[in-house]
């Protein structure tokens, strides 16, 4: 038995790509980074990036096309696939890709409009305790 399941949350590193094969069916490809930090042997702070290939079929992918954009912050699911092409030399390369099943949209990519930059709001002078209904 096995088990192939990818979860990750990341942002995208270029703007959704949005096709559509002869049966009509609509693939979108786009990529994302996700970041790790860790010390090394020697206590110094690293960082590490990997890039992965994200592939999303049918609706979803036209949902994505619609609303995903470079910068954006996405959490996925999914699992790992391998393709195989040949090059224009005629070498067979391979391609390793998520297969997204599952995409929330996290966030914003633009500070002013995060949720964690957001101000707090007013607090209001007039209210009491006693005015909650329950």
């Amino acid at each position: 038995m096995s088990v192939n399941k990818f979860i990750g949350l990341g942002r995208l590193t270029k703007d959704v790509e949005l096709k559509h094969i002869p049966s009509g069916n609509a693939v979108a490809n786009f990529s994302i980074a996700m970041g790790e930090k860790y010390k090394d042997k020697a206590g110094v702070m690293q960082e590490k990036t990997e890039f992965l290939n994200i592939v999303v079929w049918g609706k979803l992918a036209e949902i994505c096309n619609q609303y995903l954009a470079k910068g954006k912050q996405v959490y996925l699911e999914g699992k790992v696939t391998t393709r195989s092409y040949d090059d224009k030399d005629g070498n067979k390369r391979y391609v390793t890709e998520i297969l997204a099943s599952s995409v929330q949209f996290i966030g914003s990519n633009d500070n002013q409009n995060s949720v964690n930059n957001a101000p707090a709001p007013a607090a209001d002078k007039n209210f009491a305790t006693d005015d909650i209904p329950f």
